[in-house]
């Protein structure tokens, strides 16, 4: 099941790139088919019979690979997987609807680069080998440089380059830490290994392993982005087609929080602990910074760049919060804050291909000729700024309350990010949408598609808001081992 899920993925992309002999629409058909088919697989592990004990896996399979270096092939699926590959599949479909009458030019290699982004994102999340999870992790970068590079914008290609090399050199980092855990682990027990169970009890000094988590680190704080990495982002979403602004924002981000989750403090919960407030600090910093810098910008892209950058700090404050409010938060933020960034693209590239323009000077009043895309834009506006009854609001309250617990001066710094995030989704809304109107527009509103597409987001984000249990008891299967660790010394870290 797990090799299918992500098997699917790669051999759709390839007949949907084939598949353009038949027609231009049929690479869409036959990416929607093959996004749809991994969810359909997905959906045995909601049935009533699944109620694993915390930690344990949902799914799981291994296979030996390259026995010479212990290097295996180790699939496994549980909780904090599971979510964020129905987030994965989702957000995947939200991407093919928003590219359907956008891309124009090879659009079957479009479709193959996404559905291969796809499965390496899945193969993230599924690999419990670090060999191969770092495979699955240099997989995903060079698909989704591809659909900068090739369907981006104006300066697409110096935006493409500068995603390729952070992701690239900070990956490189990663595996330098990976191979010293490897080293020592088997300089200690004389075995090779590179599978994650049996790396989670290795023995390791106290200063190499601060050197080793900090590897790990700023690889995924790379990816998620945290400032100072953060430089990347604003333009790899502004210059990014919209459906490859729905997968950076919605999946590829996240990769860096569950890596966060499921290496960083696991493999190295002593130095992990030693280092929370620093990386609280840099969230806070991420917080302020992002929607600071989101408040000044012209370009509509842009400015949901910088608000990504903003919401993804509480995600990093949450996780070395280390507690089971924090993690909860960090996880609802992970999966609330991937549904309504996309939205905000999908609208922001709607209207660019109808007016060809990104910069909010140029736009005003639009509400009148698009009222649907209006209200859709006010909807995702204010769940961006945490309404109650909406999922960001979950989550946010919930990594201040585990934030709290641990330090309330950083949390209280932290909380300023709730009233700038109300001043630059308000004045996107009365910039774009009301105000005067500078240039007159004659536009059409959204379609059944794009009313289907965000309708379903809609309603996972009211679901989120107003019933989120099912999803916290889901992830929980996986993060409670993580907060336990944070309580397993003589002293919670600090």
């Amino acid at each position: 099941m797990l090799v299918l899920l992500i098997a699917i993925l790669a051999v759709g992309g390839l007949a949907a790139w084939y598949g353009e002999r038949a027609g231009p629409d049929a690479p869409r058909w036959i990416a929607l088919a093959a996004i749809s088919l991994v969810g359909l697989l997905l959906l045995p592990y909601f049935g009533p019979a699944v109620s694993p004990t915390d930690g344990a896996w949902l799914s799981e399979i291994y296979a030996t690979w390259i026995p010479r270096f212990g290097v295996g092939f180790h699939l496994a699926l549980d909780g904090l997987s599971l979510a964020l590959a129905v987030l994965t599949v989702l957000l995947g479909a939200a991407a093919v609807a928003a590219s359907w009458t956008e891309i124009r030019d090879r659009v079957g290699f479009f479709h193959c680069n996404l559905l291969w982004t796809l499965a390496g994102v899945l193969g993230v999340f599924l690999a419990m080998d670090l060999f191969l999870f770092f495979v699955f992790w240099e997989a995903m970068i060079v698909p989704m440089a591809l659909l900068i590079a090739i369907w981006g914008h104006e300066d697409r290609t110096a935006a493409a380059m500068k995603f390729f090399l952070f992701t690239q050199l900070s990956g490189l980092l990663m595996l330098l830490a990976m191979i010293g855990l490897v080293l020592l682990h088997h300089r200690n027990t004389g075995i090779f290994t590179f599978d994650y169970p049996v790396l989670l009890n290795a023995e390791l000094d106290g200063d190499v392993a601060r050197w080793l988590m900090l590897g790990f680190f700023v690889a995924f704080a790379v990816k998620l982005p945290a400032v100072p990495f953060h430089t990347w982002l604003p333009d790899a979403h502004t210059q990014a087609p919209t459906g490859g602004s729905v997968l950076l924002a919605g999946v590829l981000l996240k990769t860096g929080a569950y890596g966060l989750l499921r290496f960083v403090l696991p493999l190295f919960p002593e130095a992990a602990a030693a280092f929370a407030p620093v990386a609280q600090g840099l969230g806070v910093a991420s917080i302020l910074y992002g929607g600071w810098l989101a408040f000044g910008q012209d370009d509509m892209k842009r400015l949901i760049a910088y608000t990504s950058i903003s919401h993804m700090g509480f995600v990093l404050v949450g996780v070395f919060a280390w507690n089971e409010q924090g993690i909860d938060g960090a996880v609802m933020t992970m999966l609330a804050h991937g549904i309504s960034a996309s939205a905000l693209f999908m609208l922001a590239g709607g209207l660019q291909e109808r007016i060809h323009t990104r910069d909010m000077r140029r736009m005003g009043r639009l509400w009148a000729d698009v009222p649907r895309m209006g209200a859709i834009a006010l909807f995702f506006s204010v769940a961006a700024l945490g309404l109650p009854g909406l999922g960001n609001f979950v989550g946010e309250f919930l990594v201040l309350q585990g934030g709290y617990l641990v330090s309330p001066v950083i949390t209280a710094i932290a909380a300023l990010g709730l009233v700038v995030a109300p001043v630059y989704s308000l004045v996107l809304m009365q910039r774009v949408f009301q105000g005067t109107c500078l240039e007159p527009h004659r536009l059409s509103d959204c379609g059944g598609r794009e009313l289907a597409a965000f309708g379903v987001l809609m309603l996972a984000t009211l679901w989120l808001g107003l019933y989120p249990l099912p999803a916290l008891t889901v992830a929980k299967w996986a993060t409670a081992p993580v907060v336990e660790l944070s309580y397993s010394g003589e002293d919670p870290p600090p």
